[in-house]
């Protein structure tokens, strides 16, 4: 698709001279860590350029924040090249789909030129060069390239994101208080993607003790799937109970779906992290959220307090839901 190389918005309010930020992804919406970055630099009152796609209804509030919205193509060089004009540090991020390698050269290309210092780049905790995931074997290849960039480079390889409870069990927990996925009784601590953006934005701010350094940001508590049930169900007040299913039973329901939501790569994808899942691979805690981010990760229980309608909750939150919520 032909795509204008580059459009720039101006902000509606003047930007201090300083240290400009460039994020990439700053209008994607699952996980959202894009997004979530730019609103936290713009809360400090740091001038950032946000890199979007498309100029719709995310775009027109990053800018009414102060932002300056570049619109354009991660596969166009053009279009990164201008986007990254007087840009000194950036957040690079990708969805999980085809064109990783081809977008991180580009960005790295266009940085080099540039004269980009340091950059965040969002890889994911099952990044190696022999993992059975076409995805991640992309992200470890990712990581390599910006490496060998020249560009100080720090990567951040964080497990689930809490936001995969809505996008793989909200219906099913709403509509019948179960959860049907193929993890066994392999543990994780899912972490909010405004998490993930608190330890990007506490780098892009001080990055050089961080420079070739890879972190793997985590919620705070590691539970199977089952001791997160247990969580729903106290949170709901109703029974949510965890069903383990075959991995390829899960490629069927997946396969079944809008393809374009669930490429045949997202789905491989999906299916070998299901299996290293299982195998414990996502069993980590760490406290990078609170040394880097400068905030406890917030909990399972605020963040389905938070999303309290699109699990179905029956009750009246508890008095400490607000608080909780803030976490």
């Amino acid at each position: 698709m032909q795509v204008n190389p580059i459009m720039i918005m101006e902000a509606k309010v003047t930007q201090p001279r300083s240290t400009r930020f460039l994020i990439v992804g700053a209008g994607g919406r699952h996980g959202a860590t894009g997004n979530y970055a730019a609103r936290q630099l713009l809360a400090r009152g740091l001038p950032v350029r946000a890199f979007v796609r498309r100029a719709d209804e995310r775009a027109d509030e990053l800018r009414a924040l102060g932002a300056e919205i570049a619109v354009g193509d991660l596969g166009n060089y053009e279009a990164m090249l201008a986007a990254l004009e007087g840009v000194r540090r950036a957040y690079f991020t990708y969805p999980l789909a085809e064109g990783l390698l081809e977008a991180t050269t580009i960005f790295a290309s266009a940085g080099q030129a540039a004269g980009l210092r340091s950059m965040v780049n969002m890889s994911q905790i099952t990044a190696r060069r022999n993992h059975p995931s076409p995805a991640a074997r992309q992200h470890w290849l990712a990581e390599r390239v910006l490496d060998w960039s020249g560009i100080a480079v720090t990567h951040l390889r964080p497990p689930f994101f809490l936001e995969n409870l809505i996008t793989l069990a909200g219906t099913t927990i709403q509509t019948e208080g179960k959860i049907y996925l193929p993890y066994g009784e392999g543990r994780h601590a899912p972490i909010a993607g405004e998490d993930v953006a608190r330890v990007a934005v506490g780098i892009l701010t001080d990055p050089d003790p961080h420079r070739s350094k890879t972190y793997v940001p985590t919620g705070g508590v590691s539970r199977s799937m089952a001791e997160m049930a247990t969580v729903f169900s106290r949170v709901l007040g109703r029974p949510v109970k965890y069903v383990d299913i075959p991995v390829e039973r899960w490629r069927q329901i997946l396969s079944s779906l809008d393809r374009e939501v669930m490429s045949p790569y997202l789905i491989e994808h999906l299916l070998r992290v299901a299996e290293a899942h299982q195998q414990g691979e996502f069993d980590a805690i760490t406290d990078d959220v609170h040394t880097i981010g400068g905030a406890s990760p917030k909990s399972l229980e605020a963040f389905i307090r938070k999303n309290a309608t699109v699990f179905g909750l029956r009750q009246e939150p508890h008095p400490d839901a607000r608080q909780e919520a803030l976490q």
